[in-house]
């Protein structure tokens, strides 16, 4: 059976590249600049001797009114699935690309009945789960594939090298700690241009800065590391969100001693590490309602802007004073996380 990954932007193939790498399919995109995009990013990236351009996994242009022309599994990576259409030759397979406490759009809404839509939703766990109860969606158990973080996989089987990846970044002072700043972008109102300039002035006095923006934000992420270094700031470091291959979050995770963000999903994904986070306060109010061991909001320090972030960061990396909550957040949060999510997801495909 074809198996074809879909989603809207490029960074959300992500989640899809290591079920690819097992099992192969197709990529499908909705516009020529995309496609391109996927082009440059994953070149050399066939696995199943492909004979394409560039030696990329094969991609294909459908847009998304005719992928229910579409024969075999179409993975969403996204939540584009168009309700009203008749899939009659493929299963439909939704896969959220993060898990972050914005609120999904549900019950009688478009967003909720597209959700509904899906053949099967696989959920990366108990979190996953309980964000489609709490906007009101019953949907049948046998629907919901209990699969787990796909991206987990190869940090926690010990494939990501530390060192390579701070080769990857620059990073020159390694006896420094490392600290990934990874805000979310608008639509969660996002810190990057609030907090920005100001975290690459104080936290690289003491500490090693990784910016890592949300793939819409890439090139103000840019322009924060250009500018900076222009006026004379070292030990700041980019990692480019749109380089899916060779800059993934997880290996920004692997290089990291202590992450900042906001209301992004990986204040979430970056439990894996159990290492310390703290939370950046925004104005975004529609968030799930989670309990308190789905909740980081419950098991971390905050920054509101009023302090001194580097005394923030000091103290959380001496005292690692959550470590014990995050294990037990992961495994509240997360299915799998034994390292065998993809086998999971790839023996259900192959079944179908």
């Amino acid at each position: 059976m074809n198996i074809y990954y879909f989603a809207n932007s490029v960074y959300q193939f992500s989640y899809a590249l290591p079920v690819y790498n097992c099992i192969g399919g197709v990529f499908v995109v909705r516009d020529r600049k995309k496609f391109y995009h996927l082009k440059r990013y994953m070149t050399n990236m066939a696995r199943f001797n492909e004979k394409t351009f560039r030696n990329t996994p094969e991609i294909k242009i459908i847009p998304r009114r005719e992928l229910n022309k579409l024969d075999g599994v179409i993975f969403f990576l996204a939540n584009s699935i168009v309700p009203e259409d008749d899939y009659k030759n493929a299963v439909t397979i939704f896969h959220e690309h993060g898990t972050s406490d914005k609120k999904y759009s549900g019950g009688q809404s478009r967003g909720g009945r597209k959700l509904a839509k899906y053949d099967y939703i696989f959920l990366s766990g108990p979190k996953n789960k309980e964000r489609l109860t709490d906007i009101g969606l019953d949907i049948p158990e046998e629907k919901l594939i209990k699969i787990g973080g796909l991206r987990f996989d190869d940090y926690v089987n010990g494939k990501i090298d530390r060192e390579k990846e701070m080769d990857r970044l620059k990073i020159k002072d390694r006896s420094r700690k490392n600290i990934l700043y990874a805000p979310t972008w608008r639509f969660g109102d996002g810190t990057i241009k609030k907090y920005g300039f100001r975290f690459a002035r104080e936290i690289t006095k003491e500490y090693n800065l990784i910016l890592r923006p949300h793939y819409h934000d890439r090139r103000y992420g840019a322009y924060i590391h250009a500018v900076s270094k222009l006026k004379g700031i070292k030990h700041l470091y980019f990692s480019q969100p749109a380089n899916l291959i060779k800059s993934d979050t997880l290996f920004d995770f692997a290089v990291s001693d202590l992450l900042i963000s906001d209301i992004s999903s990986v204040i979430y994904e970056y439990l894996i590490t159990l290492n310390p986070m703290i939370i950046v306060l925004n104005e975004f109010k529609q968030r799930h309602n989670m309990s308190d061991e789905m909740n980081i909001m419950k098991h971390a320090d905050f920054y509101d802007g009023s302090q001194n972030i580097a005394e923030i960061i000091k103290e959380n990396l001496e005292t690692q004073k959550y470590k014990k909550d995050y294990k037990v957040m992961l495994n509240s949060c997360f299915y799998s996380t034994d390292g065998t999510c993809v086998d999971k997801a790839a023996e259900f495909l192959e079944r179908l």
